[in-house]
């Protein structure tokens, strides 16, 4: 076996002759206390310590976009993963889940991350290399059009074994207690209507201009209001319309025979809401029912007012 080693100096990096080694050992004649670290030769193949990290697109549509980036199991290279995303015109949450891999992943070796239920992959199969250099860092793109529970697994192409698998839950992405928390006692300043009114009041020597202001008790909500909020409400929703909006079971057994997609039962269960309710289903009125569901929720609804 024929060692070298790796001398790091001021004019570059070298590769310095050995004097002798052991099995432990490796013996060199010392030029100076710079930076060194023995070095073998070898053909076999480069495996790595990997890693899966996991981020959610936020936005307001109802679909779930995520980004998968498959790494070195490095932290250097997992911290410029974050930056590159902190810098992304879009915005993300990380999901925290295990993102060591079952097995070392090799340089050159094609893998593919396959989603259950079926979602749009891009790209469909890829060939891991040690980005780590490299200031793009390259990521998968995972979209599903219904928010629902579902597993990812990373698998060899060639071989179909696993080398990573986590479920994804709603719960992994809904912001829980603690941001709520975090809320108390500040209020986002209310959007002013553009029908808003204007009214002239007369004060001798001035004309001042009085603006009325809404407060969402008068504003009806729309088809696009209800369908965007019903995309927001998670696996409770259930729960909610009969604790916080007081329909009865049998409207939603009635929704849940009729339709099989989840997003539209949701928006058909506030509409019957709105139905029973009338001239008062206003913003306001929903966002009172609705003080106690999550922070996604009312910050919806507030957007509303």
């Amino acid at each position: 076996m024929k060692f070298r080693v790796l001398h790091v100096k001021s004019s570059g990096a070298s590769l310095e002759c050995t004097v002798d080694h052991s099995a432990t050992h490796v013996k060199w004649l010392v030029s100076s206390l710079s930076p060194v670290g023995p070095v073998i030769q070898s053909e076999e193949m480069l495996y790595h310590h990997g890693a899966v990290i996991l981020y959610k697109v936020v936005d307001n549509n109802p679909s779930l976009s995520f980004r998968v980036y498959i790494a070195t199991n490095n932290d250097s290279f997992i911290k410029d993963i974050s930056k590159s995303v902190k810098h992304s015109l879009k915005k993300f949450m990380k999901i925290d889940k295990p993102p060591v891999c079952q097995k070392l992943l090799q340089n050159g070796k094609k893998y593919r991350l396959v989603s259950e239920p079926e979602a749009d992959i891009t790209p469909e199969e890829f060939e891991f290399l040690d980005g780590s250099l490299l200031k793009l860092k390259s990521y998968i793109e995972v979209y599903l059009e219904n928010p629902v529970e579902f597993k990812l697994v990373l698998v060899e192409t060639d071989s179909d074994d696993v080398v990573w698998k986590a479920t994804l839950r709603e719960c992994d992405w809904v912001q829980h207690d603690q941001s709520q928390k975090s809320r108390i006692g500040k209020k986002r300043p209310r959007k002013m209507s553009i029908a808003q009114s204007e009214d002239e009041v007369e004060v001798p020597g001035k004309r001042i201009k009085q603006v009325g202001t809404s407060d969402g008790t008068q504003t009806l909500l729309t088809d696009a209001q209800l369908i965007t909020l019903a995309g927001k409400l998670g696996k409770e929703w259930i729960r909610i319309a009969i604790a916080n909006l007081e329909l009865d079971i049998s409207d939603i057994d009635a929704i849940r025979e009729k339709e099989d997609d989840i997003v539209i039962s949701k928006f058909k269960m506030l509409k019957r809401w709105q139905e029973k309710n009338q001239s008062n289903a206003t913003v306001q009125s929903l966002y009172n029912c609705l003080k106690n569901v999550s922070v996604e929720v009312q910050d919806v609804l507030e957007g509303f007012l």
